[in-house]
């Protein structure tokens, strides 16, 4: 019989250029902020294959503290590659989604004080769900989903 070593899944990591305009754009959705620190030296560069390495972070918690979003801002290596306008067919990592309450008023929210914007439109899945993808800051794919029939 096979061992099933898997615990949990602690975060989801997202590079940014701005921590700060990253961080008020999670905290709007929701999430809060649980730390920041500098990560850098070889030993950190070892666990990610970059080498020396300077990276801003800053770990955002759902309100349940069950899901994290570690938010990355790389001094050094700079960055070498960008993602965040591929569409949501794209290969790899795309989006991280969450579920929310009435959100036609988050969605204004975003859009309002962020600049974010609706990828299609917001729309129902049967009796379940209300459901979109947005952009925000910096591009970032961002899915929302309201649970029909429950508060």
């Amino acid at each position: 019989m096979t061992t099933n070593n898997l615990l949990r899944m602690d975060n989801v990591g997202i590079v940014v250029e701005s921590l700060d305009t990253a961080i008020a754009f999670f905290e709007e959705i929701g999430l809060r902020l649980e730390g920041r620190a500098n990560v850098e030296g070889e030993w950190a560069g070892r666990v990610t294959g970059l080498g020396n390495q300077n990276v801003e972070i800053a770990m955002m918690a759902t309100p349940d503290g069950h899901s994290r979003i570690e938010l990355s801002r790389f001094l050094t290596p700079p960055t070498i590659s960008d993602h965040r306008a591929a569409p949501v067919n794209a290969l790899g990592y795309l989006r991280v989604m969450f579920a929310v309450q009435d959100i036609d008023e988050l969605v204004s929210r975003l859009i309002r004080k962020h600049g974010a914007e609706l990828v299609g439109e917001v729309v129902q899945y049967g009796d379940s769900y209300r459901l979109c993808y947005i952009r925000g800051v910096e591009g970032i794919l961002v899915g929302l989903a309201e649970q029909l029939g429950k508060k």
